[in-house]
C-alpha cells in the first residue's frame, strides 16, 4: 500500500513516497525535493560471505533525462559513472556504513537511480536521505538514520542546502552528514575560511540534520519492518585466548618497529610462526582451514588492539614519533626538464610528485552530467601505482579511491588558482604517487601547489594538507598528526585538513564508530593548523613564490579583442579562414601538428593566442588583425591582384578582405580587356569607393593614377 509523508524543510518540501515502487526491494522509498526526485531501493544477500570487512556497495546511477539531456557519443546511452556520480556514491558509502556491525558479512546494496534533477535541490542530498530510510525501513540491520546538508556562508549567514546561485556567491561548500547525536562524514571546500567559521558551520549542519533523523524516525516507527538476525562473523574463545598467549608478546615488539617495511615484515613473521604453530595445533580438525582463518583474524585484531593501546593509554606510536609531531619533510622542483612545473614532495614514507601542465583554454574538460557547469579548467588526477606500497596489481581506469583522492586535492587548490581572465590557461596538475605510508591525497596537495609554482601560475597563497587520526576506546581519546597507513586502518577517524596560512580550502572527515562531537573537532582542527603551517614553512623554504616567467615549453600567450561581429570572419566558412591562418602561421600541414599555433575565439570578441615560439604567436596575430580591420572609404591602399575576370579584376588589400576593380575603374584610358592591364599577383594602389547592396568592396584603380597633363591643363581652363 502506497504511503506518503511530507516535511517542510526551511520552506522547501520534502516527500516520502513507498509501498508502490521497486517493492521487492528490502526497502524502498521515492524522495520529492521539490522538483528533484531519487528513487533509492536497499537489498540485502541472504547468506553471509566469506570476506574479511562488510561488503557494502552504494550506486548512484545518473540518468541524463532528469535534466533533459540526451547521452553523448554514438551509443547515446548512459556509460560509465561520471566523476560527480562516482564521488555521490563514495560520499553516501561514507555516511551509512559505520551505522552497520563491523562483523556483519552479508552482501548489502543500495542503489539510488536519479529520476529527476533541479540543482537548486540537491540530488546528493536527496540521495543520502533515501539511502538511509529505505534502510531504516527495511529488514536490514541498520543503526540509522542518518542524513546530510549542505552548508553555504554569505556575508555573515549560513545556508542550509544553498541554490546554485547561492553557491557561486558562497565561501564555503560544506557537505556534512550524521545521527541525532554526533557527525560522522565531512566533506568541503572553502575560500580559505577560519578554523572557528568551519566549526560554527559544522555544528549549524548538524542542529538541522537532526531535523531530518526525527523525520526518518517518524516514518520507520509507522511503516519498518522488523530488523532480521543475520549471523555475525565471530571467533571461537578458546581459539582466541590460546593465540593472544602465544604471540601477543612478540607482535608488540614487531609493531614497535619504526620503518614501515621492515615492521611489516616483522609482524609478517610473528604471524607466519604463529600460524605454523596453530596448524600443528589443529592438526587433526576436519575443518582446519576455517580454524587457521580465525586465527589469522586474531592475529589482526591483536595487531590493531596493540597499536591502539599503545596510542591510548602509553601515548607511544608506533614509529616513536609524539603524538603531534609531522614525519620528516623534504620539497624539491624543477626535476623534470620538458614538463612546464614539476615538484617531489616527500612526508616520511609517503611521496608524491606532481606535474603541472598549461593548455589553451579551448583544451578544457568538458562535463557531461547533470550539473549546470559544462566545462572546467582546472584539474587535478591522482594517480596510485600498486608498486607504491611495494605490490604487485592491476592497472587500469582510475578506480573510486583514485577519483576521490584526486576530487579532494582538486577541491583544495581550486580555492587559489587564478581567474580565467587573470591567467587564461586550462590548468592540469598529475599527482604520481611514488610511495605510501598513509596520508597519500595531502601530500598530493603539497606536490601540486609545488609544481603550480614552479609552473609560474600565479596563485593567489600556497596550500598545504595534512591528516589527523583518531583513536578512541569509548572513554578517553587520542588526536595524531600525520597518520601513518598503519594508524589509518587501525584507527577511528582520518580527518584531511587542508589550507592557506589564512583559513581552510579542503576538508575531510570519515569515521569507522559512529559520530565524534564538537569538541573532538575543535581540538583535531587546533591541531591540524599547527600541522599545516609548519609544512607551509618547509615549501616556501623551497619556493616562496610562483616564478614570474613560464617555463620554454610552456605555452606563451597573447591577448587582444576584436569586434565580436567579426569572429565569423575569422572563421571563415566552414573554418577555411582560420585553418589557412593557423598553417602559415605556424608552417605545419595540419591543425593538429603538435607545433600548430592554438586559437581561442571567445563570444566577447577576445582573442587568446597559444605557441611556444612568440614570433609566431605575433605573426598568428597580424594575420587575424588583417581579417578584422576595417575597411576606410576614400582611404588609398596597395593590394595583390588574385583573380581577372572579363568585366574586372579582383584585389586582396589583406588576407580575408577583397575588392571588385570594375574594369571601368581600371584605367583612365577606356581599354577592351582586363587582362590588357593587369595580371594575377600584380600589385597595384587602389581607391576604397565604398560597399555595395549585398555587402561587396568595390575599388578604383583609377582614382589613385595621376591626371595627365594635358587633361589636367583642359580642367584647369574649365574652371
Amino acid at each position: 500500500m502506497k504511503k506518503t509523508f511530507e516535511l517542510n524543510f526551511l520552506g522547501k518540501k520534502i516527500t516520502v513516497e513507498t509501498g508502490e515502487l521497486a517493492k521487492q526491494a528490502n526497502g524502498s522509498v521515492l524522495i520529492r525535493y521539490e522538483d528533484t526526485v531519487i528513487l533509492t531501493a536497499a537489498v540485502m544477500g541472504k547468506n553471509a560471505v566469506t570476506q574479511d570487512f562488510f561488503p557494502l556497495t552504494v550506486v548512484y546511477n545518473e540518468k541524463l533525462y532528469s535534466v533533459g539531456k540526451i547521452p553523448g557519443g554514438f551509443i547515446k546511452r548512459e556509460g560509465r559513472p561520471s566523476e560527480n556520480a562516482t564521488l555521490a556514491a563514495r560520499l553516501i558509502d561514507r555516511s551509512i556504513r559505520p551505522m552497520f556491525d563491523e562483523n556483519f558479512r552479508n552482501e548489502v546494496q543500495v542503489i539510488n537511480t536519479v529520476l529527476s534533477v533541479n540543482q537548486d535541490y540537491s540530488p546528493e542530498m536527496a540521495a543520502l536521505l533515501g539511502s538511509s530510510l529505505a534502510l531504516g525501513i527495511s529488514n536490514i540491520p541498520f543503526d540509522g538514520p542518518v542524513a546530510g546538508v549542505i552548508v553555504g556562508k554569505i556575508g555573515k549567514e549560513f545556508i542550509i542546502n544553498p541554490s546554485s546561485e547561492q553557491s557561486e556567491k558562497s565561501e564555503l561548500l560544506l557537505t556534512v552528514a550524521g545521527t541525532k547525536e554526533a557527525i560522522c562524514m565531512v566533506e568541503a571546500g572553502a575560500k580559505e575560511v577560519s578554523e572557528k567559521v568551519m566549526l560554527d558551520a559544522l555544528m549549524f549542519g548538524h542542529e538541522h540534520i537532526k531535523i531530518l533523523c526525527d523525520f526518518q524516525e517518524e516514518i520507520i516507527k509507522e511503516i519498518g519492518k522488523e530488523k532480521v538476525e543475520v549471523e555475525l562473523a565471530k571467533i571461537d574463545e578458546e581459539l582466541e585466548k590460546s593465540v593472544q598467549e602465544y604471540a601477543r608478546e612478540s607482535m608488540l615488539a614487531a609493531i614497535k618497529e619504526k620503518d614501515k617495511l621492515l615492521r611489516i615484515e616483522k609482524v609478517e613473521k610473528v604471524k607466519e610462526q604463529a600460524i605454523e604453530n596453530f596448524t600443528e595445533v589443529y592438526s587433526d580438525k576436519d575443518d582446519r582451514d576455517e580454524w587457521l582463518k580465525q586465527v589469522s583474524k586474531v592475529l589482526d585484531k591483536i595487531e590493531s588492539d596493540e597499536v591502539r593501546r599503545l596510542i591510548t593509554e602509553e601515548k607511544i606510536r608506533p614509529d616513536g614519533r609524539k603524538l603531534d609531531e609531522i614525519r620528516p619533510l623534504d620539497a624539491q622542483i624543477d626535476l623534470l626538464p620538458r614538463t612546464h612545473g614539476s615538484a617531489l614532495f616527500t612526508r616520511g614514507q609517503t611521496q608524491a610528485l606532481a606535474t603541472t601542465t598549461l593548455g589553451a583554454i579551448g583544451e578544457h574538460q568538458i562535463l557531461d552530467g547533470l550539473g549546470l557547469e559544462d566545462s572546467k579548467r582546472f584539474m587535478l588526477h591522482y594517480n596510485f601505482p600498486s608498486f607504491s606500497v611495494g605490490e604487485v596489481g592491476r592497472y587500469g581506469a582510475p578506480g573510486r579511491r583514485e577519483i576521490g583522492h584526486g576530487a579532494l586535492g582538486e577541491r583544495a587548490l581550486a580555492q587559489v588558482i587564478p581567474s580565467e581572465e587573470e591567467f587564461p590557461y586550462t590548468i592540469r596538475v598529475v599527482s604520481e604517487i611514488l610511495e605510501s605510508n598513509g596520508s597519500s591525497s595531502q601530500a598530493t596537495i603539497c606536490a601540486g601547489c609545488l609544481s603550480l609554482m614552479a609552473a609560474g601560475v600565479p596563485i593567489k597563497a600556497p596550500v598545504a594538507g595534512i591528516a589527523m587520526g583518531l583513536i578512541s576506546d569509548g572513554k578517553n581519546h587520542t588526536i595524531l598528526t600525520d597518520i601513518q597507513g598503519l594508524e589509518d586502518h587501525m584507527g577511528d577517524m582520518d580527518f584531511k585538513v587542508a589550507g592557506t596560512t589564512k583559513g581552510i580550502t579542503a576538508l575531510q572527515m570519515d569515521i569507522k564508530i559512529k559520530g565524534v562531537t564538537k569538541s573532538i573537532l575543535k581540538e583535531a582542527l587546533a591541531q591540524a593548523k599547527k600541522a599545516r603551517l609548519q609544512i607551509l614553512d618547509v615549501m616556501q623554504n623551497c619556493i616562496s613564490e610562483p616564478k614570474k616567467e613560464l617555463s620554454p615549453h610552456a605555452p606563451k600567450i597573447a591577448t587582444f579583442n576584436i569586434n565580436p561581429e567579426k569572429i565569423k570572419d575569422v572563421i571563415g566558412r566552414g573554418g577555411e579562414m582560420i585553418t589557412k591562418i593557423i598553417l602559415e602561421a605556424s608552417n605545419v600541414k595540419t591543425v593538429n601538428d603538435k607545433d600548430a599555433v592554438k586559437v581561442d575565439l571567445e563570444d566577447d570578441g577576445r582573442v587568446i593566442i597559444y605557441h611556444s615560439d612568440i614570433d609566431i604567436i605575433n605573426k598568428t596575430k597580424e594575420m587575424i588583425e588583417s581579417v578584422v580591420k576595417e575597411v576606410e572609404i576614400g582611404a588609398i591602399y596597395e593590394g595583390k591582384v588574385v583573380k581577372v575576370e572579363d568585366f574586372g579584376c579582383f584585389v586582396e588589400l589583406w588576407a580575408g578582405c577583397e575588392g571588385l576593380v570594375h574594369v571601368s575603374k581600371l584605367d583612365i584610358m577606356r581599354i577592351d580587356k582586363p587582362s590588357d592591364v593587369v595580371k594575377v599577383g600584380d600589385i597595384i594602389k587602389v581607391k576604397a569607393l565604398g560597399f555595395d547592396n549585398r555587402g561587396r568592396l568595390n575599388l578604383s584603380r583609377k582614382d589613385t593614377m595621376p591626371i595627365p597633363a594635358k587633361e589636367a591643363l583642359k580642367k584647369k581652363k574649365e574652371k
